[in-house]
């Protein structure tokens, strides 16, 4: 079995839901090297996340952040974690929603994901900067 490890920082994005798998595919290519495997992409972070979903209408993705400032309601009086701001609670409760890390199948070198799925970076934070991903991919 194979394994390789990698990080990846992404530059500072805007808030919202961003399309980042060309990013990691091209931070690890030693995904090339495995015929059947797993990668699994963990974020270092605890107000932005990760996830899988539509790669190809960007409506989508404003939908997401729509939804999800309607759910995670921001200058709510009853937060006490606010040390960073009136995003900084909802940010973290976003992310706990989302998750921190997503594993895709790696088939014949690629990352084996459907049609129309794509890696998301969803920065929950006005002002996040630079985002820290851990890349581990194993398999044979």
């Amino acid at each position: 079995m194979k394994l390789f490890q990698e990080l990846l920082t992404l530059k500072e994005r805007r808030r919202g839901f961003h399309i980042i798998t060309n990013e990691v595919f091209t931070a690890i290519p030693q995904i090339s090297e495995i015929s059947k495997g797993m990668l699994q992409v963990f974020i270092q972070h605890t107000s932005a996340s990760i996830c899988i979903n539509e790669n190809a209408d960007p409506t989508v993705r404003q939908d997401f952040e729509m939804f999800f400032n309607k759910a995670v309601k921001e200058n709510d009086p009853d937060y006490i974690h606010d040390d960073e701001g009136d995003d900084d609670m909802p940010a973290h409760l976003k992310a706990a929603l989302l998750g921190s890390s997503v594993n895709i199948p790696i088939r014949n070198g690629r990352l084996f994901v459907g049609t129309w799925q794509g890696i998301y970076l969803c920065e929950h934070r006005n002002h996040g900067g630079n985002r820290h991903l851990v890349l581990t991919a194993w398999g044979e």
